[in-house]
């Protein structure tokens, strides 16, 4: 950190604290009611009510205690600048691309660590939705992105860039972002997320880029799990799992370079 300049909120302890209240507000009610609802075969944990209330109250909470510890304007602490739209396509190739390699990676993971069915059960019975494809979609692809975007990527990125070189910025600001999803077995694709926003937020200064691309990635995840035995069809999934890796790295890389080139563009574009 510099030590010449001014500490902005938040430093490294400063997110941790955040991240931890917020998992906290999240799982002092759901966990226990999980486990209540595993071993009396109740339904409490997915009562429409329970989940508004919480789901708002804790977010809103979380969202003000930031900004009044951060002080500083709305527009800053989720800076909204012009950026070129073109991104998303790499950023969806990019995506697309990683969901090939980071299967294989959390097969492995999977292979090392077997997550135990309780966990699974439980993880399954807090995020579960009632509403269908149209209700899976709103949660996981629209209200999620929004929440995790605006903590993320706006909040703690916020200050993380203002602290610390944008390497370390990024790296570590991912790195809450993977533990924030209590999910282990998940980790890599979390961490590889969080490191593309990150990177998409220093380039583009804009929280809504960040939002759509989470979004993006979330909506890919949705559509293969419920479209898989469709997708299973597809040329590239009869192929020989080394090359579809061997292009998935190949997509992968080149996206990365596609969004470089497209950010570099932007910045003289603006600077001219």
């Amino acid at each position: 950190m510099r030590t010449d300049q001014p500490t902005y909120y938040p430093t490294i302890l400063g997110a941790a604290h955040l991240v931890i209240l917020y998992i906290f507000i999240q799982t002092v009610v759901d966990f226990p009611l999980a486990v209540w609802d595993y071993y009396h075969g109740t339904e409490y944990l997915g009562n429409p009510i329970k989940k508004i209330v919480l789901s708002l109250g804790s977010i809103l909470f979380i969202l003000y205690f930031a900004y009044r510890k951060a002080k500083t304007t709305i527009s800053q602490l989720f800076p909204a600048k012009r950026f070129n739209p073109l991104i998303f396509i790499p950023i969806l190739t990019f995506l697309a691309a990683a969901h090939v390699f980071l299967g294989e990676i959390n097969q492995k993971v999977d292979e090392l660590i077997p997550p135990p069915p309780w966990f699974w059960e439980l993880f399954e019975r807090i995020f579960q939705n009632d509403y269908g494809f149209l209700g899976a979609f709103l949660k996981v692809a629209v209200i999620a992105p929004i929440v995790e975007e605006l903590i993320f990527r706006g909040v703690i990125m916020h200050g993380f860039m203002r602290n610390y070189p944008k390497v370390i910025a990024i790296f570590v600001s991912a790195l809450f972002f993977a533990l924030f999803h209590l999910n282990p077995w998940q980790f890599p694709a979390t961490f590889l997320l969080g490191l593309l926003l990150g990177w998409v937020m220093v380039i583009t200064r804009n929280i809504f880029a960040c939002i759509i691309g989470h979004s993006i990635n979330n909506l890919l995840v949705l559509l293969s799990i419920e479209y898989w035995e469709e997708l299973s069809q597809f040329s590239f999934y009869l192929l020989e799992k080394t090359d579809q890796l061997q292009i998935s790295y190949l997509v992968a890389g080149f996206s990365v370079v596609l969004i470089a080139l497209l950010a570099l563009f932007s910045t003289k574009k603006q600077t001219s």
